[in-house]
C-alpha cells in the first residue's frame, strides 16, 4: 500500500482528498469520453488516459497558480488538474458553442490560458517548443512562473525534444520537463523504440538533472515534480522528471491493443492509482470508507451533470464557420 511519509509538509487534509476527487473526475471523465466515441455521439478522435491520472494529479498539484503547463493529444487529465471547468471540456467534445473552442477544436485542442494551460496539442513533440519558448518569456520578464512541460514516451524521440533541452538547459530556463511513459508508443513498446531504458538519463546530455518516479503513486509524482519545480522557480534550470505509467485504454479510439498481452494489462490494472491513493488515505485515518465513497459520488455527478450540460448546449451555426479564423 502506498504510504505518505514522503508527502509535501505544506499539504494539508483538505489538499490530499481533492487530489482524490480530481482523480475520480479525470477517470470518469474519460470513461464517458469513451462511452460517447463508441455511440457516435462524439466525432473526430480522442486520446484517453486512463490509468494515468496521478502523474497529471500529482504534477499540478505542486504548482503554485500563476504556473504554466504545456499539455498532449492524451491531455484531458492535466487539463482537468489544472482547474478546467469540466462542462467547457466535454461540451467542446460535443462540438458545442459553450466548449473551450466553441466546438471548433476538438479533444486535442483545449486550452484555459486563464488557469494557466497553454494548451493540448495534436503534433507529437508539438509542446517543447511552445513550453521552452513560456519559460523564455517568465525569465525575461522576471515574472516568477515556471512551466510544466508534459509529454510522452515517444516525443522524446523527436527533434523538437533535443532542441528544446539544449536551449532550456544553456540558458537556465525554468520549465520542468515531465514524461509520462506509458509504455507504449502508439503500438509499439518504448524498449524498442530507444535504446536506453529511461528517458530520464536523457537528461545527462544537457547536464541536467533526470528522474525516475512511479507514475502511479500521487505522492511519488509529487515529490519528484516537486523537487524539480522548486529547482527551476530558484534560477536552477531545467530537469526531466519520468514518471513510469500504464494507459488502460487504446492509443486512440481505434485500437485494438493487439500488441500486448491481457496479462499484462492485469498487472497493471492491480496498480491503479486512485486505488492506491484511496487505500493510503484511508490507511492514516484521512478518510473513511463513507468518506471515500461521497468523494467518488460527487466527481461522478460532475461528470454526469457535464455531459447535460453538452446536450443542452447549441451546435454552431453557418454563419459561425468564419469566426475565430484570425486573431
Amino acid at each position: 500500500m502506498t504510504q505518505l511519509i514522503n508527502i509535501p509538509a505544506q499539504l494539508k487534509k483538505t489538499d490530499l482528498t481533492h487530489l482524490l476527487k480530481q482523480m475520480w473526475q479525470i477517470r470518469f471523465f474519460e470513461e464517458k469520453v469513451d462511452e460517447f466515441f463508441a455511440k457516435g455521439m462524439i466525432h473526430g478522435t480522442t486520446h484517453l488516459a486512463v490509468g494515468q491520472e496521478a502523474s497529471a494529479v500529482g504534477s499540478i498539484a505542486v504548482l503554485q497558480e500563476r504556473d504554466k503547463i504545456t499539455s498532449t493529444h492524451r491531455g484531458h487529465g492535466h487539463c482537468i488538474a489544472k482547474g478546467a471547468e469540466v462542462n467547457r471540456m466535454m461540451a467542446e467534445l460535443f462540438g458545442r458553442t459553450t466548449g473551450y473552442c466553441k466546438g471548433k477544436g476538438g479533444s486535442m485542442h483545449i486550452a484555459d490560458v486563464d488557469k494557466g494551460n497553454l494548451g493540448a496539442n495534436g503534433i507529437v513533440g508539438g509542446g517543447f517548443a511552445i513550453a521552452t519558448g513560456a519559460a523564455l518569456t517568465s525569465q525575461m520578464k522576471n515574472e516568477g512562473y515556471v512551466v510544466l512541460c508534459f509529454f510522452g514516451d515517444g516525443a522524446s524521440n523527436e527533434g523538437s525534444f533535443h532542441e528544446a533541452l539544449n536551449l532550456a538547459s544553456i540558458w537556465k530556463l525554468p520549465v520542468v520537463f515531465v514524461c509520462e511513459n506509458n509504455q507504449y508508443g502508439m503500438s509499439g513498446p518504448a524498449k524498442e523504440m530507444m535504446n536506453v531504458e529511461d528517458v530520464a538519463k536523457r537528461a545527462v546530455a544537457y547536464g541536467v538533472p533526470g528522474k525516475v518516479v512511479d507514475g502511479n503513486d500521487v505522492f511519488h509524482v509529487m515529490n519528484g515534480v516537486g523537487e524539480a519545480v522548486e529547482r527551476a522557480r530558484n534560477g536552477e534550470g531545467p530537469s526531466i522528471v519520468e514518471a513510469k505509467t500504464y494507459r488502460w485504454k487504446g492509443h486512440s479510439k481505434s485500437d485494438a491493443k493487439k500488441y500486448r498481452t491481457r496479462e499484462e494489462e492485469q498487472e497493471w490494472r492491480a496498480k491503479d492509482p486512485i486505488a492506491r491513493l484511496r487505500d493510503a488515505l484511508i490507511g492514516e485515518g484521512l478518510l473513511t470508507e463513507e468518506s471515500a465513497a461521497e468523494i467518488k459520488a460527487a466527481a461522478k455527478k460532475e461528470i454526469e451533470d457535464s455531459v447535460e450540460f453538452s446536450k443542452a448546449s447549441p451546435m454552431p451555426t453557418i454563419e459561425d464557420l468564419m469566426e475565430d479564423i484570425y486573431a
